[in-house]
């Protein structure tokens, strides 16, 4: 039986188109025969989820979407789910829609902790968010009604500064930024100051810092005269502490007592010292017989004859007698 060339170009096109729809559906993850473990997820928006989006788990991919169904209604949307192979996933298992702006969505199941585990068929948990730009708008828009409400505010402080900001208000800005522009002057020169007081080479801190380090050095250096100079100054403080001070005070009380008792009987006329010192009449004596002294050695000075005679033809000296001291005469007067 000889077969035409039609059939035969028109079995291989049947056979071509379908090798073409084996290879373009599994490109997509899809088996012709539907094997392999599937789980269901049900949403209310897919968020433009499609055949062939990733699926993942704790950041790693484990399998992909194989289909997309839904109810004429489009309330009910079903997820059909193919994993690459028989994982573990526990029965408490979330499964949300995360998308994305600069690529196609993901599907992401969130493990739970729950020891039994789903099979072939079973349906995942799921949770609708709003996504990454619905979370975005959701954050952004109590901040644009705040920074609208700010706005308003700084517009009408605004209005309010201009109203205040008259002819004498301007000059007083204008008082206060000189002044302002001044004492910035003056923190830049105390700033130089500064620092040439804490300059490492010739600054005053540096050399007081120097000084102390040198006075330090001395005080290490002679430590050990310190350490005996305290010693020494321990053990005289002991001795004194282990003293009879109060037989010492009592020794200068008595000498006091005595002592005053000598004193009042010199100033008493009943003792001879006291008659002595108090009795005018004995003064008067005593000078008296000073006088009398004097006068008998002038006398004996000028009359010696009078009184000693040892010359052979001599005669004695019968001259009157002094009745008075001779007059004291002016050393300075004296020529040599």
């Amino acid at each position: 039986m000889k077969i035409s060339n039609e059939t035969k170009i028109g079995a291989l096109t049947t056979i071509a188109v379908a090798f073409l729809i084996l290879g373009f559906n599994f490109l997509k993850g899809k088996s012709v025969l539907k094997t392999g473990f599937f789980l269901y997820a049900k949403y209310s928006d897919l968020k433009k989820l499609s055949s062939s989006n990733a699926v993942y788990a704790n950041g790693f991919q484990i399998g992909t979407v194989y289909s997309t169904t839904s109810d004429p209604a489009l309330k009910d949307l079903i997820v059909e789910i193919k994993l690459a192979q028989d994982y573990k996933i526990p029965a408490n298992s979330v499964a949300t829609i995360e998308s994305n702006p600069l690529g196609s969505p993901v599907l992401n199941i969130q493990l739970g902790g729950s020891t039994q585990f789903l099979n072939s068929g079973d349906t995942l948990q799921t949770l609708e968010g709003n996504g990454f730009l619905g979370s975005l708008s959701t954050k952004l828009g109590p901040l644009s009604d705040q920074l609208t409400a700010s706005l308003v505010t700084l517009d009408s402080l605004m209005r309010n500064f201009n109203t205040l900001l008259d002819t004498t208000t301007k000059g007083n800005i204008r008082s206060v930024i000189t002044n302002l522009n001044n004492a910035t002057g003056h923190i830049s020169e105390s700033t130089i100051a500064l620092q040439k007081l804490l300059n490492v080479q010739t600054g005053a801190l540096a050399q007081s810092l120097a000084n102390i380090n040198e006075f330090t050095a001395n005080l290490a250096k002679n430590n050990q005269k310190i350490d005996s100079t305290l010693f020494y100054l321990q053990a005289t403080t002991r001795n004194l502490s282990q003293a009879d001070v109060d037989g010492l005070v009592n020794g200068f009380k008595q000498s006091a007592d005595s002592l005053s008792s000598i004193i009042n009987r010199v100033n008493s006329t009943d003792g001879s010292i006291g008659a002595l010192i108090n009795d005018k009449a004995l003064y008067n004596n005593l000078n008296n017989i000073t006088r009398s002294l004097n006068v008998l050695l002038d006398d004996l000075r000028v009359h010696p004859k009078r009184y000693v005679n040892i010359s052979i033809f001599g005669k004695k000296d019968k001259g009157d007698y002094l009745t008075e001291p001779l007059p004291v005469k002016d050393s300075s007067a004296v020529k040599p």
